[in-house]
């Protein structure tokens, strides 16, 4: 049965490949950016395959379009059965020059977002018998590097507003998951060198192809039984124990 999934950020990168596996499923997607060019680009090339899609401009920052975004996608489809929340900006700055600014637009983008997001669908969800919600968080919520304070904590933040909505929403019958990938590479693959692929358990980088197949598997009525879990998809590098001599 054809599940109606809106995918923020899904213009490019990853989000872009999340957009894809679902259309290429046979479900209707939305694809949600603030990059009004490559949103439309890539809906127009899903439609070009005979594939449901619909492109609607949405800065995920903004709780305006948050709503319109809802209401654009239930005027065209009917209603919302899944949400993949993967819209997400990253600047890695020094603490000490760390502004204000930066710290809200980061946590506004990667983890406000997906709580009024979610909010706002839920009780479309609850109406039609349940959903299923992923969230894209990342490995830098639970190991760092230096200047990701901003991005470390919104990160973190999406794995407990991940177990939180779970546990409010279980009675609805909304289910909701998080996967937090390690390095996913959306370039060019071929330029990655040997080094960067054997630190990885699993031998190699990770795809965008990697993470979609996971959200499709999420997201699968028949999946119901996982609920509140966070996902690390990394190749094994957040498992190993490294010493430095």
């Amino acid at each position: 049965m054809p599940q109606t999934v809106i995918i923020t950020g899904a213009a490019n990168g990853l989000g872009k490949s999340i957009a894809e596996a679902f259309a290429n499923i046979g479900d209707r997607v939305v694809v949600a950016d603030v990059d009004t060019g490559n949103g439309q680009k890539h809906a127009d090339h899903l439609k070009s395959k005979g594939q449901d899609a619909l492109f609607i401009e949405c800065d995920v920052s903004n709780t305006a379009d948050i709503r319109s975004l809802v209401q654009a996608t239930v005027k065209h489809f009917g209603g919302v059965e899944v949400i993949i929340n993967n819209a997400g900006v990253s600047e890695f700055t020094p603490p000490e020059e760390l502004d204000v600014d930066c710290w809200d637009r980061i946590i506004n983008t990667n983890l406000r977002s997906a709580f009024l997001l979610t909010r706002e669908v839920a009780p479309l969800m609850r109406e039609n018998g349940g959903g299923a919600v992923v969230n894209i968080a990342s490995t830098r919520a639970i190991m760092s590097e230096p200047s990701s304070e901003a991005y470390a904590a919104s990160k973190g933040g999406l794995l407990a507003l991940t177990h939180a909505m779970a546990v409010s929403w279980s009675e609805a019958k909304i289910r909701v998951n998080c996967i937090s990938p390690g390095w996913i590479h959306t370039g060019d693959y071929s330029k990655l060198r040997d080094i960067d692929h054997i630190q990885h358990l699993s031998g190699r980088v990770g795809k965008p192809e990697d993470i979609a197949r996971a959200c499709l598997f999420l997201t699968r009525p028949e999946n119901d039984f996982i609920n509140g879990e966070n996902l690390v998809i990394d190749g094994g590098m957040s498992r190993k124990m490294i010493y430095q001599y």
